[in-house]
């Protein structure tokens, strides 16, 4: 299976990359270790997670899912064939967030220590802090560059604007750059994506690794109805999404996948891995049958009348 490289980084990344904000919540640790197994069988190398997943779960204070992943590695002996992708910045609790040095250097011994792992592949700024200088965010990651426990470093959430910025402060500081972005972008989310950050991650060759690639699970397509929220935990979160625009979406998918013989999600995960700007969707799965659903998607290839029809149904 190909391997797309990272931005400027020398990361090769397998074109569907997993999420792991489900251990520890959707998902039980036996289960995370199935998913985890088949995950790396079928080629998959890059696995997203972060300090703050998941703390939204009943009972939990963060951590968890760095912490299931680290088991599974220590258990599995699989350290060297995966990358490690995590996350500081975001409110663990009023005391613990955003990206000042003391704060960088404290959490990413936490990571480090529940991932059972001396480094992590790619490093990444949860989201802006825009309290804390550029440079003195930069400058704390760039101190665990050369010390060997980072690895690369990736920003998250970010404005066109402040990227651009952190970009040109690397520059002319002589700092670790950003070498790729996560971004919220599926077929439902284009506009902040598209109107301002492709070009900036065109322009300055940045990796970019979408979440929320399936819109939480409305572009699977068995959210059409209010009746259908009940589905899962994220079902609350479809009701801005059920509206004409992505009822149209939703019929798109199922007519482009009638005649390539996929489903709603094989295709909205081939669109995006089509486009020239990502790298590789990050999703996620919570059986074993799910994840070799989606892994479907890095074997489709679309032609132009699919993705133009796609194009035009969310445009």
């Amino acid at each position: 299976m190909e391997r797309r490289r990272l931005g400027s980084s020398g990361i090769e990344v397998f074109p569907l990359a997993f999420g792991g904000n489900v251990f520890g919540w959707t998902v039980d640790e036996a289960t995370s270790f199935r998913l985890l197994d088949a995950f790396v069988a079928a080629g998959g190398n890059l696995i997203d997670t972060a300090d703050i997943y998941s703390t939204w779960a009943p009972g939990n204070h963060g951590g968890e899912g760095e912490t299931i992943l680290g088991r599974w590695l220590e258990r599995s002996g699989q350290r060297e064939r995966v990358l490690l992708a995590t996350k500081v910045g975001m409110e663990m609790d009023p005391s613990r967030k955003g990206l000042a040095r003391k704060y960088i250097a404290a959490e990413v011994r936490e990571s480090l220590r529940r991932l059972r792992t001396d480094r992590i592949d790619l490093y990444q700024a949860h989201v802006d802090d825009p309290e804390t200088p550029l440079e003195e965010t930069l400058g704390a990651f760039g101190e665990l560059v050369a010390d060997g426990s980072v690895g690369a470093i990736g920003a998250s959430n970010y404005s066109a604007p402040r990227l651009e910025e952190a970009l040109r402060v690397s520059r002319d500081r002589h700092l670790p750059s950003y070498v790729s972005l996560q971004p919220m972008y599926n077929l439902y989310d284009r506009a902040d994506y598209e109107t301002a950050l492709e070009g900036v991650c065109a322009t300055q060759q940045l990796g970019v690794l979408t979440y929320s690639s399936l819109a939480s699970g409305f572009l699977t397509g068995k959210y059409r109805s209010v009746n259908d929220f009940g589905k899962s935990p994220r079902g609350p979160r479809m009701r801005r999404l059920l509206n004409e625009r992505g009822l149209r979406i939703l019929d798109a998918l199922e007519e482009v996948g009638k005649e390539t013989g996929a489903t709603p999600s094989q295709v909205a995960l081939a669109w995006l891995i089509a486009r020239p700007t990502v790298t590789a969707p990050i999703a996620s799965a919570t059986s074993v049958d799910q994840l070799e659903e989606l892994l479907g998607a890095t074997r489709l290839t679309l032609g132009r009348s699919a993705l133009d029809r796609l194009e035009r149904a969310s445009a």
